[in-house]
């Protein structure tokens, strides 16, 4: 078979999906087109302008069928290309932008969100098979569509939403490297047992939760918590301001206390970011945003104690000795989530100093090998329906 997969918006985890999906699927001969993970404006609205003329030629080629991300523009792909209109199709949602948080900076532009949420919508509409990475992502795409629509002044389609309820929720596999024996460089949960070794393994942008962050570290240190954080992730040019406080509280910890500092930065080597998250004792997320939390499974796989809010996608995954939530609504969530992350820590500190092992979280689901038959019968679908298409166009009496 011969698929056309296109990624409009190339980000880490959207490299990782369409990696998977290849080495679950070696037989089909996929052909893709992907584009950069920057300029988010541009890239939402103007992709199927970038591969309409400037790869006509590839997105023409006699498939079987076509796969593509929801940062795609479909329909006006569809329109510049109408062969793609033929291709039965499937739209695969990493997450919506009717759940993304807005930036705190008011320093950071505001663009309107009207316009991607529309685009998104239309391409759903588009798809003959819609998939989720979850189903948190699912239910916050549709409650988002439903909110949308019912702003919208007149001449609003309806049941529009109803359209959308046969998405399939199949989830972003993980690699088998990060299920299987690790090589340790260095174990030093087993040299430091008085040191609680954690893990914040996010993008270092504003989503990804970096006031809670620092306020976790600030509790930390001022309860009297040994511990060490990696802090690792793809950085930018502009990192937010609590990270770059974060960094100079840290040094002051590890010196007060004589303890190794952790690793802070990228680590673009597979094998050696593998290793140090095996090493660790917990993997902390503090994020805004997260619809599937591949950073928290990959870690959680290797070996690590996940601690994360119980809220966004991982209470479906995480059971509630892994999540912390705000014990007040005050107006101080920050703070109270904060000291409810902290609590769990100084517990798992104390269970380490003791030689008692920590709670592990079972994330095996989430494997290619686990994943592969959903993906085989999304696939299978898709083909078949594209031989009933090819039959009915062909004998016009067997539509009916």
């Amino acid at each position: 078979m011969k698929a056309l997969l296109l990624s409009a918006y190339d980000a880490e985890s959207h490299r990782l999906w369409r990696h998977n999906l290849q080495a679950m699927f070696p037989l089909i001969q996929w052909h893709e087109l992907t584009l950069p993970a920057r300029y988010f404006p541009w890239r939402v609205r103007g992709n199927s302008l970038s591969w309409a003329f400037n790869h006509r030629a590839t997105l023409t080629d006699n498939y079987d069928f076509l796969l593509t991300t929801s940062m795609t523009d479909l329909s006006a792909l569809r329109g510049f290309v109408p062969a793609l209109a033929r291709l039965p199709t499937a739209v695969y949602c990493h997450e919506n932008q009717f759940a993304y948080p807005v930036n705190p900076d008011p320093r950071a532009p505001r663009p309107n969100p009207v316009e991607p949420q529309m685009l998104s919508l239309y391409t759903a509409l588009c798809a003959d098979q819609l998939v989720f990475n979850s189903a948190y992502n699912r239910e916050t795409f549709l409650q988002g569509v439903a909110v949308l629509l019912g702003k919208l002044p007149d001449h609003v389609p309806a049941g529009l939403v109803e359209r959308l309820q046969h998405a399939r929720v199949i989830p972003v596999p993980l690699s088998e490297d990060v299920f299987a024996p690790t090589a340790r460089a260095v174990d030093v949960s087993a040299t430091e047992p008085d040191v609680l070794n954690i893990v914040w393994n996010h993008r270092w942008e504003y989503d990804k939760g970096p006031a809670l962050l620092l306020a976790i570290v600030e509790e930390l240190i001022a309860s009297g918590v040994r511990f060490r954080l990696h802090l690792l992730g793809q950085r930018f040019r502009q990192a937010p301001a609590p990270l770059q406080q974060l960094q100079a509280l840290l040094e002051n910890h590890y010196a007060a206390l004589g303890i190794e500092p952790g690793h802070s930065g990228y680590i673009a080597d597979r094998q050696s970011y593998c290793a140090l998250l095996a090493s660790a004792d917990v993997a902390l997320s503090t994020a805004l945003h997260d619809f599937q939390g591949l950073s928290l499974l990959e870690a959680t796989a290797l070996g690590c104690t996940p601690l994360a809010p119980r809220r966004l996608v991982y209470p479906e995954y995480l059971g509630p000795e892994f999540l912390y939530a705000a014990t007040e609504d005050n107006g101080e969530e920050t703070a109270a989530e904060a000291h409810a992350a902290v609590q769990r820590l100084q517990d798992w500190a104390r269970r380490k100093a003791l030689g008692q092992a920590l709670p592990k979280a079972d994330v095996q689901r989430f494997r290619q090998s686990f994943l592969q038959n959903d993906y085989a019968a999304l696939l299978h679908a898709l083909t078949a329906g594209q031989v009933t298409a090819r039959q009915n166009t062909d004998n016009p009496s067997a539509a009916g």
